[in-house]
């Protein structure tokens, strides 16, 4: 498999990702009654918690190994993209949470 840089590409599929993660977790917290204020307010708190998680921006270490992620997207059949540097998911949660209550 080819793992290819390109930030630009990167971006955009983190952007799609955080949509999806964000739109999914809503589901399932209105799937549980959740509704108004305390639906976004739970929705960005786990969405910005699992982002970070990915983004490495959260300790990770059980028994004494630490877990270090580094998110690539696969692009096409034997291709895998990259960014360069670590995930910056988190910075797209409230973004798209913006834009949910835009449409």
């Amino acid at each position: 498999m080819q793992l290819n840089l390109d930030p630009m590409r990167f971006e955009e599929q983190q952007a799609l990702l955080v949509r999806e993660l964000v739109q999914s977790i809503r589901v399932k917290l209105q799937e549980a009654g959740l509704t108004g204020a305390k639906l976004e307010e739970l929705t960005a708190s786990i969405a910005f918690s699992v982002a970070s998680t990915i983004d490495d921006t959260a300790a990770i270490e059980v028994d004494g190994a630490e877990v270090h992620p580094y998110l690539t997207f696969r692009t096409s059949d034997d291709a895998l993209t990259h960014g360069g540097e670590n995930s910056y998911t988190h910075e797209f949660v409230y973004e798209v949470l913006q834009k949910m209550h835009e449409t």
